[in-house]
């Protein structure tokens, strides 16, 4: 759906770095290796978006420091459908709403950085029916077209392993505590 209304996959795989997760912050060689891109048609792309104002771009030095502008009026808009793309959507609405006492569910990994893998790490926090977790992580995958790989914790042994998982960098994309649209979980409102 994506490639076919935005024509250049660098444009792509920059849409998806920086508006999966806001918080990331990159630079243009970064970018370039990460993608397998020339650092020219980087280059081209990461000026549009920020001649549009959906980057920003901050100088640390020598070095330019790119970050999605998330005051943009466009910025949730972008950011629904890059995750529709991916399938984030889906995954809150197939995996965590159907499977038992869940306190919390994070997207680590990858996507949590803005990196179209192809495999979604998905960490939940609560009681949950194995069963019913596998028939949904079978079906949303054949859906979104990206393997899910689930971690299951206690509330206990998600404490000990918070730190590990890097959560103050992870998606938080459900919560019992508070609802946690796909949408803003990125930016952990």
């Amino acid at each position: 759906m994506l490639e076919s209304l935005i024509t250049s996959r660098a444009r792509i795989k920059l849409l998806l770095k920086f508006f999966l997760n806001p918080e990331t912050h990159a630079y243009l060689r970064e970018l370039a290796k990460e993608f397998g891109e020339s650092s020219n048609g980087i280059r081209l792309e990461l000026n549009r978006l920020a001649e549009a104002k959906l980057l920003r771009s901050e100088n640390e030095g020598r070095t330019v420091v790119y970050q999605a502008n998330t005051a943009h009026s466009f910025f949730r808009d972008i950011q629904r459908v890059v995750q529709k793309y991916v399938g984030i959507d889906r995954l809150v609405e197939e995996v965590v709403n159907q499977l038992g006492e869940v306190e919390a569910a994070y997207i680590t990994g990858d996507y949590a950085k803005g990196i179209d893998s192809g495999l979604i790490d998905l960490v939940l926090v609560g009681k949950v029916n194995q069963s019913v977790l596998d028939k949904a992580v079978t079906k949303t995958s054949q859906v979104i077209k990206r393997k899910i790989r689930p971690l299951v914790l206690s509330t206990v042994e998600f404490e000990k392993l918070r730190e590990k998982l890097e959560i103050p960098h992870a998606l938080l994309i459900w919560s019992d505590t508070q609802p946690v649209e796909a949408e803003s979980a990125a930016t952990g409102s």
